[in-house]
């Protein structure tokens, strides 16, 4: 088995985080309410300022990102753009992306994580369910310019506990 390895981005690791973003918004334009097009005009700056405003995390196998999973803190915690290489899925990458936004909302003292996904992808649902994530009820449109692209609602209660050590087993792998 390749060995992952989860980091954190910092501000100044921005090119890394605008090459697996727009590699995400190439890849599943529809998962997402922003554009390829809309974040290929943004700057260093732009790119910055999003790290500093959230605990973005990647995945790497042998210095490769292969998947991307960021924390922000609106209303509580929320588990926000997540993707991951569509070679990668399957393998744990998605798996270890949860555990560590989960253990970043602990380390931070929420009790929740909330997140939104498509209305269709059962393989995103699956990986949320399995780390104790449920539906609430909430939809809406993933954007306003396209209601007819919906996204739902899930959450999940964390405790003082840590998720785990990272390491991803049979079991954890959609």
């Amino acid at each position: 088995m390749d060995q992952l390895e989860l980091a954190r981005l910092t501000p100044d690791a921005w090119r890394d985080y605008r090459a697996i973003r727009l590699a995400a918004l190439a890849d599943a334009p529809s998962a997402f309410g922003s554009t390829l097009a809309a974040e290929r005009s943004l700057g260093e700056v732009d790119w910055r300022a999003r790290l500093a405003r959230r605990a973005q995390f990647v995945v790497r196998c042998r210095g490769e990102a292969v998947g991307t999973a960021g924390g922000m803190v609106e209303d509580g915690a929320d588990l926000v753009s997540m993707w991951v290489h569509p070679a990668w899925r399957g393998r744990g990458v998605g798996d270890l992306l949860v555990r560590g936004v989960l253990d970043w909302a602990r380390e931070q003292g929420h009790t929740e994580v909330r997140l939104w996904v498509s209305v269709g992808n059962s393989a995103a649902e699956r990986l949320y369910a399995r780390h104790g994530f449920v539906r609430t009820g909430d939809r809406q449109p993933i954007t306003t310019a396209d209601p007819a692209r919906q996204e739902f609602a899930m959450t999940r209660a964390i405790d003082a506990t840590p998720s785990g050590d990272g390491t991803p087993t049979a079991s954890d792998r959609d």
